[in-house]
């Protein structure tokens, strides 16, 4: 497998063409397709089933998850586990991953010092990490694609994706050479992020979005 520098932004050369997940896995530890990746602890790569139904995607890790390694273990995570189950959907039949695979973050300073805050990648990086979801959906081959937020929504169905314009309806779309079923959404960080009089409307329409997704699997 042929290297390639940071500044071209893109994965590709990095992707193995053989192997199942533990491979891309293990390829994407070592990837190097854009400056992500110089001051984050590691590469948070997807997990789940391999024969998952269905394929949660969101925008990139956060805090807590570039430190664990894994996706959507931070508070915006465990709020994912419990909507899924509120909609009908098991989140041990799932899986998950984000559009970009390390964490993009600007520090901002508070009474505890230093903080890592997200800053939203940009539409270079999604393309640079393109490669890597591509062939994670070419491996699960789900029958429902939720689209997270704007962000994953760009990653699959390009920039001028907007959330507020297609959610909650069953998509059907060529991605990546394949058919796909696809229901958008908003992140679960909204909900966590909503004014406390408004967070229980965005969490119950994250869930109605969900159970439309439910819907298609059970159709």
């Amino acid at each position: 497998m042929a290297a390639t520098t940071e500044d071209a932004y893109d994965a590709g050369p990095f992707v193995p063409e053989r192997g199942g997940l533990a491979a891309l896995r293990a390829a994407a530890a070592g990837c190097r397709g854009c400056p992500l990746h110089r001051d984050t602890t590691g590469t948070v790569f997807g997990a789940g089933r391999t024969d998952a139904r269905v394929f949660l995607l969101g925008e990139q890790p956060g805090d807590q998850e570039d430190r664990r390694g894994e996706p959507f273990v931070g508070p915006a995570g465990r709020l994912l586990d419990g909507v899924l189950a509120e909609a009908g959907i098991d989140p041990g039949q799932t899986y998950v991953t984000n559009a970009v695979k390390h964490f993009k973050f600007a520090y901002a300073s508070s009474g505890r010092g230093k903080r890592r805050i997200h800053k939203a990648p940009s539409l270079r990086e999604l393309a640079a990490c393109g490669p890597w979801l591509a062939a994670e959906l070419a491996l699960v081959r789900p029958e429902v694609v939720m689209l997270l937020g704007a962000t994953a929504g760009k990653a699959l169905l390009g920039s001028s994706f907007r959330v507020g314009e297609r959610r909650g309806a069953l998509l059907e779309e060529e991605v990546h050479g394949r058919q796909e079923r696809l229901v958008a959404t908003v992140h679960p960080s909204a909900v966590l992020r909503a004014d406390p009089e408004d967070r229980d409307a965005v969490r119950s329409g994250l869930v109605a979005d969900l159970r439309v997704a439910a819907g298609a699997l059970a159709g």
